[in-house]
């Protein structure tokens, strides 16, 4: 055997199998939103794999009931470059309830699918981005420029409380790279649609349903009102999406409502129709005589739109996955919001849906593809390399 091939016997190489086995070590620490120790217990798994990989750590302790931020960062001089450097954005909160790895959603292998609470959204991306960084260490490799993980404890609630550490920390980064899922085979994401959250309330005046009927005036009849109203904005040609996903109201069946509220979910392609569909929202009015309506809300993410910087960006991805014979694409604009819609409203070429390949996110069939593993792995461990 020639020493050149020796040398390449004993390189290391990206091990589907063991990055299996990290990933369902990750997902066997189940971590609801809003399950604060739940959620720190990941922390901590992850804190402590970054601090063996020698880099910077930097904890914030949690706030309004959520868990803590985790940023682990490359030491000075780690680098081969300088100047702003990547941010690569995870979260390590599910929506998934404590529990599901022994009821619906079992963690187990079945084919090419392994399934488990997050595995998809997004456990095994955040492990991706840990693993390609450790692969280059194993390989004596150094990237380019510095690389901050920033790791969140909230994000499929809005990321509420670490919003403005992600626009900080991407503000003094050129790239930002987002290990959410990816999407319908060799996909990645470069734009999402914005997301935007309203509460109406109606107050009426109660009475007796029976006796004194005509004194009363109903709230629920308000925001039933509201509810055909604000349905009917929904505009799929526009890009447009309105949806009521939570109603609470009344006190008793015999009772005239004095109070009824409702939840919105709003998606819109463009920071235009933000601005429209945001006065639109706040200018509403009672359709009913005598009764209040109050609203409030507005965007909780801008639009992440595909710009010169992204296309240049998704472009160098397009190269990387080539050296192994595949061919990366983009996703059509997708409506579902993540926290690079952040990084990319500030301008931060941002490209995202870099984890696992899968389906299933948020329901009970949620599941990555093993194939996938190994290629991903390969794109993110070369980003990290070659970017500069």
């Amino acid at each position: 055997m020639t020493m050149a091939a020796e040398r390449m016997k004993n390189e290391p190489r990206i091990e589907p199998k063991e990055i299996l086995e990290g990933i369902v070590e990750w997902i066997e620490i189940e971590s609801p939103s809003h399950d604060a120790k739940a959620v720190n217990v990941m922390v901590d798994k992850v804190e402590g794999q970054f601090r063996d990989l020698g880099l910077d750590l930097e904890r914030t302790p949690g706030r309004d009931g959520f868990g803590d931020i985790l940023e682990a960062k490359t030491p000075a001089g780690w680098s081969t470059g300088q100047g702003k450097g990547i941010l690569v954005l995870a979260h390590l909160d599910t929506v998934h309830p404590l529990g599901m790895k022994e009821k619906e959603l079992k963690i187990r292998r079945e084919g090419d699918s392994v399934f488990g609470p997050g595995i998809y959204d997004m456990k095994s991306g955040g492990y991706i981005a840990y693993y390609a960084l450790r692969h280059l260490i194993r390989q004596g490799k150094k990237t380019r420029l510095p690389v901050t993980f920033l790791f969140i404890p909230e994000e499929e609630v809005g990321s509420p409380t670490s919003r403005a550490r992600i626009e900080e920390a991407a503000k003094g980064h050129k790239y930002a790279l987002v290990m959410e899922p990816g999407r319908d085979g060799d996909k990645v994401v470069t734009s999402r649609k914005g997301v935007g959250r309203f509460t109406l309330t109606a107050r009426g005046r109660a009475a007796h349903a029976g006796v004194r009927h005509e004194d009363g005036r109903s709230a629920i009849l308000e925001i039933a009102r509201q509810i055909v109203r604000i349905e009917e904005k929904t505009d799929y040609a526009r890009g447009i999406t309105c949806n009521v996903g939570l109603i609470r109201g009344g006190s008793g069946v015999n009772v005239t409502p004095a109070e009824c509220s409702i939840d919105v979910d709003l998606r819109v392609p463009s920071m235009q129709l933000a601005e429209e569909m945001t006065h639109w929202f706040l200018n509403l009015e009672p359709i009913g005589k005598e009764v209040e309506l109050i609203v409030e809300g507005g965007m909780n993410r801008p639009p992440y739109q595909k710009d010169a910087g992204i296309t240049d960006l998704f472009q160098k991805a397009q190269a990387i996955y080539r050296e192994i014979g595949k061919e990366l694409n983009d996703v059509p604009l997708t409506g579902g919001g993540s926290d690079g819609n952040f990084t990319a409203a500030l301008g931060i070429p941002t490209l995202d849906g870099l984890g696992a390949d899968g389906k299933g996110a948020h329901a009970v069939t949620e599941q990555i593809y093993y194939s996938s593993l190994e290629p991903r792995t390969y794109l993110c461990a070369r980003l990290l390399e070659t970017l500069e």
